[in-house]
């Protein structure tokens, strides 16, 4: 673990270049593997294969290298150097994915939403099924009340009279008004399960489209020709996922507007009212992505701009359930594949250019 191995034959040129970068960066430092790893409290083997090519290291361990040649030379490293290893990270992140995995994400993403608009269907032909027999029975009693009504008046008695002649009438009446108080409960669940419905199927031509794009390299999706390119904002508080996140989007030469709160995130909705997409991630202190989406949704002006989770937590149903309760409209989990999330941004990007074309 003392010295550095070279190179293997099989790397792809974008990890062997962003291996190179980093070896003549770790070289610089005049020591040991097994020394540095000990200094960064990092597995020897691990700092091996980062520096051979052979797994991506994110970038908080690009960033920590920067520090220590920094502190090894006596002066910064430069701007230049920075956003050179940064291209190379973005182009090694591609170089690790591909399409066919993104395609495996969305399809799952697709099969989920389309399990719940059946269940919903399922579920909603229940409940109007049985709201129609609550329906019926409240109608078949309201005929029975209305011809007993029709003898109290015919025989003019008292209402006292009434329910002695007709024992049962107190009954019937409160039958009617339990069954009243249900068919109002299964009216709310059925509108429920209608609105569950349309989101699900909202969401599975979303994820088609994604779909689509992937299919055609992510670029192919955004509409020809000279126009105004509406900005993406990218809420999170690790520096690192920000990084991340630039690199993997700059291809789409769209401005990413980049803030690590959701104070500053509101913030910046306030000072730019032309953001095709948030992607925003859901554990941030202070005030957490849920949070945040609630807020958004709040205000008159943004409410329609659509927020992307992104998460470490998974896509369980309690979390998409929260997310979608909040105003998300779409998720990714970490750590995200560059061509599903690219995908995701673009049909966003492209339904914003439509609908401001019109």
């Amino acid at each position: 673990m003392g010295e550095l191995r070279p190179l293997g034959d099989d790397l792809n040129d974008a990890s062997r270049a962003l291996a190179e970068a980093l070896r003549e960066l770790f070289e610089s430092l005049h020591l040991s593997v097994r020394r540095y790893a000990a200094r960064r409290r990092l597995d020897p083997g691990t700092v091996s294969r980062y520096l051979n090519g052979t797994r991506l290291p994110p970038w908080q361990v690009i960033s920590d290298l920067f520090t220590d040649v920094a502190e090894h030379r006596g002066t910064a490293v430069t701007t230049e150097a920075i956003e050179l290893v940064r291209g190379l990270y973005g182009s090694a992140v591609d170089a690790a994915s591909s399409p066919k995995h993104a395609v495996e994400i969305l399809e799952q993403q697709l099969a989920d939403a389309d399990h719940v608009s059946r269940r919903s269907s399922v579920r909603g032909d229940v409940l109007g099924d049985a709201l129609l027999d609550r329906t019926q029975r409240i109608a078949d009693l309201e005929t029975l009340l209305n011809q007993l009504e029709a003898d109290r008046i015919a025989e003019q008695k008292r209402a006292d009279e009434l329910a002695q002649a007709h024992p049962d009438v107190s009954g019937l009446i409160q039958e009617r008004n339990v069954l009243q108080l249900e068919v109002e409960r299964l009216g709310a669940a059925l509108r429920e399960a209608q609105a569950q419905r349309a989101s699900a199927e909202d969401r599975c031509d979303l994820l088609e489209r994604q779909l689509e794009a992937v299919e055609q390299a992510t670029a192919a999706v955004l509409p020809a020709g000279p126009q105004d390119m509406p900005k993406i904002l990218i809420v999170d508080d690790q520096p690192d996922n920000l990084l991340a996140m630039t690199a993997v989007l700059a291809t789409l030469e769209q401005e990413l507007v980049t803030v690590s709160s959701g104070r500053e995130a509101l913030k910046a909705l306030l000072d730019h009212d032309d953001f095709a997409v948030i992607i925003m991630d859901v554990q941030m202190p202070d005030m957490d992505g849920y949070e945040t989406c609630a807020h958004i949704k709040r205000r008159p002006r943004t409410r329609d701009v659509p927020i992307i989770f992104l998460t470490a937590m998974g896509i369980g149903s309690e979390h998409s359930a929260r997310g979608y309760a909040a105003g998300a409209v779409d998720y990714i989990s970490k750590p995200f594949d560059p061509w599903a999330l690219r995908a995701k941004v673009a049909v966003f990007t492209s339904i914003y250019l439509e609908r401001h074309s019109q």
